[in-house]
């Protein structure tokens, strides 16, 4: 999630420490040993918490890794800003739920394998259709309020921007004609299209803009996809490893497919990174021959 956050706070919820901890699942270092306590915000269908368990994308992305690393995870509820604020000062083990990777976020903690890259997507008015930038000349343009769609709506020549508390503002908008094109995060524009089927309107993913347009207009890279990660402690160094070998396991075994598929996404889309990926992370906070995790081209 490309959210600009404010500075917050998460708690810590003191849960003992479960019995029969292998020594193995105990060297990950986990707050608690044998248990995986995650910040969470209620961001369906990436993350939402039922009863004790995250359900979700991001959710069942890191209930599989948990099982295989024997952790019990345990959600603490907040907001985007206490996600980021719980792992900095290790109130939490790790937080999950579309966190964007950024070469500033990384100074501050450790960012797992990506899980799944983000397409940038827009949500239209069925039978309108735009592919890039150009398109979006002149436009009503919507997005939720602090979102960095908002820098780049701002940039297109003419377009005008609509920023809402909300995604249910975006799309009511959008279905009464106030707003053209709604920049969210794609699966939440999925489940819109379900669950709201009054409104007309599609999930389009954006031909994302050139290098050249992006030099010429910086704030057009957040019309590029994004790499999301989990996030962890900058000391989390083994859990973090731990993780990212499972998530890159999930690449292999078809298990991510399974899941992106599950929640209405198209692998081809999530699961495939652009080229840029591996540049911004080689030599920041991966080695200068990392390759990023993908199915198969």
């Amino acid at each position: 999630m490309l959210l600009i956050p404010a500075v917050a706070g998460c708690g810590s919820d003191g849960d003992d420490e479960p019995k029969n901890v292998s020594a193995k699942t105990a060297a990950l270092g986990t707050i608690t040993p044998g248990v995986i306590k995650v910040a969470v915000q209620p961001y369906a269908p990436y993350t939402s918490v039922q009863g004790d368990r995250i359900v979700g994308l991001d959710g069942d992305i890191l209930a599989y890794a948990a099982k295989k690393l024997g952790l019990e995870v345990k959600p603490q509820v907040t907001d985007f800003a206490g996600m980021l604020a719980g792992v900095q000062s290790r109130r939490v083990d790790i937080t999950i739920g579309g966190v964007a990777w950024s070469a500033d976020r990384q100074k501050q903690g450790l960012f797992t394998d990506p899980p799944y890259y983000s397409p940038p997507a827009m949500a239209v008015r069925s039978g309108k259709t735009y592919k890039t930038v150009d398109d979006l000349k002149g436009l009503q343009l919507g997005t939720v309020e602090g979102y960095v769609w908002v820098k780049s709506i701002q940039a297109v020549p003419g377009a005008e921007l609509h920023a809402y508390p909300d995604a249910n503002g975006v799309f009511d908008d959008l279905g009464a004609g106030r707003v053209d094109v709604g920049f969210l995060d794609p699966l939440i524009i999925i489940a819109a299209q379900k669950e709201r089927p009054e409104l007309k309107i599609d999930t389009q993913y954006m031909t994302p803009p050139t290098a050249a347009q992006v030099k010429a207009k910086p704030a057009y890279e957040y019309f590029q996809p994004y790499q999301t990660g989990f996030y962890l402690p900058k000391k989390a160094t083994k859990l973090e490893k731990a993780v990212s070998a499972q998530i890159d396991a999930m690449y292999e075994n078809g298990e991510l497919e399974k899941l992106v598929k599950k929640y209405g996404g198209d692998p081809e889309q999530f699961l495939k990174p652009s080229a840029d990926v591996a540049t911004a992370r080689r030599g920041v906070d991966r080695p200068q021959d990392w390759t990023p995790p993908s199915i198969a081209q």
